[in-house]
């Protein structure tokens, strides 16, 4: 069996208290939709009903590429997620991967995650980081006693702003927010302060481990929207794990291709628009997500009217 060129994704949902109505109206509180994840399953195609950690496992390099396997191996390495913040997010740290194995167990990875703003309300913001100075005894000590919170930095988020958030940084999303973030297959997070919220069986803070995890120092600069031309795919974050990129079109078309190094990702954002290659043709509208394989090499991004998409890969 041959992998087709695009892969069309079924969301998966969460349901948390702090989610809104944008994602699925009518299903309130709806938290977060994983658009790209190991688990998710393809809707259409030759591939339909399979997961994409299924494919990542079968196809190996054609699926994932061949950069990307000799980094992670087989196991399908990203997750990329939207997220509707009707109240704070709960102030929370990742672990790094060296930390996850020490905390986790073998084989886990660490956290390092990008987010984009897609909607911020007027004065919505977010967290990341601690005020200047704060010193790694003092935000130790803060964590123990509940007193983080006035240690923490306020950013104001604003459309089109990009966040890029490593391990060890603090961080909450606030009310007002709608999010794309893209990070590494892991789901570990560590809960620091949970703004008053009783805590539950599946809503526990984690105090110990996240004096661990955090690292003062690290914050998370807002990087504005560069300017953005017609036909041009523009980055907004490169590391280790991930890139991502912003791609802008009204009447010009972009020709992308993976090098059958790596795969891509793409969401689209605002607008209409169509992936095309010599076999295969499918049509994206705002906040679908596509799979592209590695074996797929040169395709077409073209619009149907004026749109944006977010495209990432390992």
């Amino acid at each position: 069996m041959s992998l087709d060129s695009f892969l069309k994704l079924e969301p998966a949902y969460r349901d948390y208290v702090w989610g809104g109505n944008r994602l699925r109206p009518g299903n309130s509180p709806t938290a977060e939709a994983w658009v790209v994840w190991e688990n998710d399953i393809i809707s259409s195609g030759t591939q339909a009903g399979k997961t994409l950690g299924e494919l990542a496992s079968t196809f190996g390099e054609k699926m994932l590429g061949k950069r990307t396997v000799a980094q992670t191996g087989t196991r399908f390495p990203l997750l990329i997620k939207l997220l509707d913040c009707a109240q704070w997010l709960s102030l929370q740290v990742h672990p790094s991967d060296e930390l996850a194995v020490q905390l986790e167990g073998a084989n886990q990875f660490g956290k390092t995650e990008a987010w984009h703003i897609l909607e911020a309300e007027p004065g919505a913001k977010l967290i990341s980081g601690l005020k200047p100075h704060t010193s790694a005894q003092a935000l130790a000590a803060s964590i123990h006693d509940g007193s983080i919170i006035d240690h923490v930095q306020y950013t104001e988020a604003k459309k089109g702003d990009t966040f890029f958030i490593s391990a060890g940084t603090l961080h909450a999303l606030g009310p007002g927010l709608l999010i794309y973030e893209v990070q590494q297959t892991s789901d570990w997070t560590y809960r620091v302060y949970d703004w008053g919220r009783p805590q539950t069986e599946t809503r526990k803070l984690h105090i110990d481990k996240s004096i661990q995890a955090a690292r003062a120092e690290a914050s998370a600069a807002t990087i504005a929207l560069p300017v953005l031309k017609d036909g041009a795919q523009t980055p907004l974050v490169s590391c280790p794990y991930f890139s991502l990129e912003i791609l802008s079109a009204q009447k010009n078309v972009i020709e992308l291709n993976t090098a059958r190094e790596v795969f891509h990702a793409i969401t689209l954002i605002s607008g209409k628009a169509f992936l095309q290659n010599e076999r295969q043709k499918i049509e994206l509208e705002p906040f679908q997500t596509a799979l592209i394989p590695a074996d797929t090499g040169d395709y077409q991004f073209i619009p149907v009217e004026n749109c944006q998409a977010l495209k990432a890969s390992p």
